[in-house]
């Protein structure tokens, strides 16, 4: 089945779609031994695509690798150097191609995963899809409530750009600055930095936890490990948090009462007591089957004076008249 060069090229783990793109613009494609050009199809179970004069491995030979990794500082998130300065992947000593998904400065650390699935490197770096990148930062000054609200709806950087609204929350404090947590969904170079700067907040360390639901874990800086296939399931399934959810899911609860929020929802309420009928059945039963000599009904005593009474009344002598 034929399928763009880009993707063909991104899937074989040499980049993003983006990436890819500048590779058959700068002429460095090859189908069948001629130069491609951009928007150009093939199917690599019948032609031969090369990048750079080696060619693409075919789709049944090729083994999907998915590694987490903590990048230290002074790092280069790269997969290939232009200097002599280290790469994360020279920290990964296997064979083959890996890609590193989602970048982080070279003063900056944490997770990256590394990778040679681009179906999966595209759906969590291309903008579009904003899935949820979650760093601790230290920032210098212990920020307000009115700086993080400006962070949370948005920042105009000096380009023009604005920012996406974020999630940003105190951690805890540290000396004369603080611990903060920021979830976002893009991450344009430099962003944290930049937009701590512009708030008044400079930024003294970065540290990624997460992309999308893969967790930095215990990993210590320059460990690696690979992924399990829980994990590459969860990171391909249609439930990798975006934060386009996570603002639906605060404009919702914004939006609710308090008490609709606390209450849980199989809760019912309870209803009033009903005051039954008393039937003459229902007395019927309700009366005891026995009772005691002091209960004895005020009728039968009574009925048992008057007896006596009369019983006495009888026995007097009737005088005879005369």
């Amino acid at each position: 089945m034929q399928e763009r060069l880009q993707k063909l090229i991104a899937q074989a783990g040499y980049g993003s779609r983006r990436s890819c793109e500048e590779f058959i613009t700068a002429g460095r494609v090859r189908v069948n031994g001629k130069i491609a050009t951009l928007g150009e199809k093939a199917d690599l179970s019948i032609d031969k695509v090369t990048l750079d004069g080696k060619a693409l491995p075919k789709p049944e030979a090729q083994t999907m690798t998915y590694i987490a990794l903590y990048k230290p500082r002074n790092v280069l998130s790269a997969a290939e150097g232009q200097d002599d300065r280290q790469t994360v992947r020279d920290l990964i000593p296997l064979e083959g191609h890996l890609y590193p998904v989602g970048r982080l400065d070279w003063d900056s650390e944490g997770l990256i995963l590394m990778t040679n699935d681009g179906e999966l490197t595209n759906k969590l770096t291309h903008p579009r899809y904003g899935h949820e990148k979650e760093y601790r930062v230290l920032v210098a000054r212990k920020p307000d409530e009115k700086q993080f609200e400006a962070w949370r709806r948005g920042v105009v950087l000096e380009d023009g750009d604005k920012t996406a609204p974020a999630d940003v929350s105190f951690l805890s404090s540290s000396g004369k600055g603080a611990w903060i947590r920021i979830v976002m969904g893009e991450g344009k170079k430099r962003q944290i930095r930049e937009v701590g700067r512009l708030l008044g907040l400079p930024v003294v360390k970065i540290i990624r936890l997460r992309i999308g639901t893969l967790k930095l874990g215990s990993l210590k800086p320059r460990q690696w490990r690979h992924l399990t296939e829980n994990e590459v399931m969860e990171l391909k399934g249609g439930k990798v948090p975006t934060m386009a959810r996570r603002i639906q899911r605060g404009r919702s609860d914004r939006a609710a009462p308090v008490d609709a929020v606390k209450r849980n929802p199989t809760d019912r309420p309870k209803r009033a007591p009903v005051e039954k009928t008393r039937t003459p059945e229902r007395l019927k039963n309700e009366r005891p089957a026995t009772r005691a000599p002091s209960d004895k009904p005020r009728t039968t005593g009574r009925t048992e004076r008057g007896r006596s009474d009369r019983t006495r009344t009888n026995t007097k002598t009737r005088t005879p008249r005369r």
